[in-house]
């Protein structure tokens, strides 16, 4: 596989083929998010290859997004053997339901059979870049203050993993976190379809995500390109403008047909962009806390935005848009790449149908961490009295929760950031309904804590650096401020001590003008004149 050619016949294999192409201490780069573009096929034939033969072993796997979705995708599980993985960087991992046995990538961290570090996945992609282009390292501000600092936790997510993969330094007077570059022996990416001189496309995926930096990578290591693909092309017939990853840096192909597009979706063409789907295939949000939170959550948008959104409750606020009839005045936002249209809920997030663009996930990332856009929605796990975030560590779980995935690339410079979800969690009975909220039982797990179990976002930083930040929950509204978390709006039929600050094991403040929230956004109807300055 070390003669390059030009114009040549590039090998069609199959998996098992392509499994023993990977030596040994091999340091392997896989594309994926999630289930999305997952070269699934690809990882179940190295770790059945490592059962029969003991081959590959020792390797170090990279997943800049998350490779695995746990629900019928199993990706970096397919390898989370002993002997095959020693260690492991990924923006996020893959989760489950809660009724699964926990991944056994999560069991390996818990019990420190393998090196683990979580750093941000937009970081990770320009990791990719500089070992390509033989930098020293990327220099950037995000993950400054958080638990990537390496005065804090460098990233590391087990006692078994060195913390000094991520370095400071101080440049003109300014700190910054230098990651080193990363050089892979192999990648392993996906695409829909590679023509018998291996160019590959990407008509069907719903993000080509980062293949080609992956695969530059590689390449320029003196590694190997390895692509699953749905199907074969005659040579010449895959318009040049469409091809993402060119053939002359591809060394095989695995064609696997019946590949999933993401994370349970077989095939959606209006994922790809190939069709628009009518306005009919989008339900709306049924009545409930989740849509309070989005409604309240979309009141902080303005017509002509760019927003991004995370996973979670926000994700649901387009559909607050389209009930509203105000669909087109925002343009969303995902990491993996969508711009425009109705970014997916649940497991398949990271899609979006009839996305107007979808670009690649690294350059996604460039626009992020650069603050061009005006507004990030996203989910919170904690906020402590320091106004920290966590997102990244479920409390009393394993190491690792979903993992800080784009998060921190987003937040890094977002000049608003709206976090929203429930005061507590757990099973609880409360219920929004006739304009108010009525709450019988908390859940047992408070979300507003004195500290963070981990620190995904720096209060402190944001306060330095002048952002506007604000916590929507479905009994109040709180805002970051130098005096800490303050309470500006309070839910029609919540008690503000008994139903806020009796929960809350550190002083909150109030604000002076407090205000009751939209008793519009407790009522199982749209909002329609309500709807803010969404007009």
């Amino acid at each position: 596989m070390s003669h390059r050619r030009q114009h040549k016949e590039v090998p069609i294999v199959e998996a098992h083929e392509a499994a023993s192409l990977i030596p040994d201490g091999a340091v392997v780069s896989v594309s994926s998010s999630s289930g999305l573009a997952c070269p699934d096929a690809l990882l179940e034939a190295i770790g059945d290859s490592f059962r029969g033969t003991g081959r590959p072993s020792g390797l170090t796997s990279i997943h800049p997004i998350a490779a695995g979705d746990m629900f019928g995708i199993k990706g970096i599980d397919h390898i989370a053997l002993d002997g095959l993985l020693t260690s492991v960087i990924a923006g996020s991992y893959p989760s489950g339901p809660s009724s699964m046995t926990p991944p056994a990538i999560r069991t390996m961290i818990d019990e420190n059979r393998i090196q683990a570090w979580n750093l941000p996945s937009g970081v990770i992609f320009q990791m990719h870049a500089a070992g390509t282009a033989r930098q020293p390292g990327v220099l950037t501000k995000v993950g400054i203050g958080t638990f990537v600092d390496p005065r804090i936790q460098g990233g590391a997510l087990n006692e078994a993993t060195p913390t000094d993969l991520v370095g400071v330094l101080t440049v003109d007077g300014e700190e910054w976190l230098n990651y080193p570059p990363l050089r892979p022996d192999v990648a392993l990416i996906r695409g829909t379809t590679a023509d018998s001189h291996g160019n590959i496309t990407t008509e069907h995926e719903g993000s080509p995500l980062g293949i080609l930096e992956q695969a530059f990578a590689a390449r320029s290591n003196g590694g190997i390109v390895i692509a699953q693909v749905k199907r074969i092309a005659k040579a010449g017939s895959l318009p040049a403008q469409n091809v993402q990853v060119p053939g002359a840096i591809v060394d095989a192909v695995v064609v696997v047909p019946d590949q999933m597009q993401a994370t349970e979706t077989l095939y959606d063409p209006a994922l790809s962009g190939e069709i628009v789907a009518p306005d009919g295939m989008f339900e709306p949000l049924p009545f409930g806390l989740e849509k309070v939170l989005a409604r309240r959550a979309a009141l902080e948008l303005k017509p002509g935005w760019i927003v991004n959104l995370g996973f979670g409750v926000c994700a649901g606020i387009p559909r607050i848009f389209l009930e509203e009839n105000k669909d087109g005045l925002v343009t969303w936002l995902t990491e993996q790449g969508a711009v425009g249209g109705i970014p997916l809920t649940g497991s398949a997030f990271g899609c979006a149908r009839n996305p107007a663009a979808v670009i690649a996930s690294p350059d996604q990332f460039k626009f992020l961490q650069s603050a061009g856009f005006d507004a990030a929605c996203l989910s919170f796990i904690q906020v402590d009295q320091h106004c920290n975030v966590n997102v990244s560590l479920l409390p009393g779980k394993s190491h690792v929760s979903a993992g800080i995935g784009g998060f921190a690339d987003i937040t890094s410079a977002a000049s608003k950031i709206v976090f929203a979800g429930t005061f507590t969690a757990g099973k609880s009975s409360i219920e929004a309904g006739c304009g108010q909220l009525r709450i019988e039982a908390n859940g047992p797990i408070s979300k507003i804590v004195p500290e963070v179990d981990q620190i995904s976002f720096s209060g402190s930083r944001a306060l330095q650096r002048g952002q506007n930040v604000i916590f929507v929950t479905e009994r109040c509204v709180l805002e970051l401020r130098a005096e800490g978390l303050v309470v500006t709006e309070i839910a029609p039929g919540a008690d503000l001590v008994r139903d806020i600050t009796d929960l809350v094991e550190f002083p909150l403040h109030i604000a002076e003008n407090l205000r009751p929230m939209d008793s519009a956004l407790f009522k199982d109807a749209p909002l329609g004149p309500n709807f803010g300055s969404i007009q």
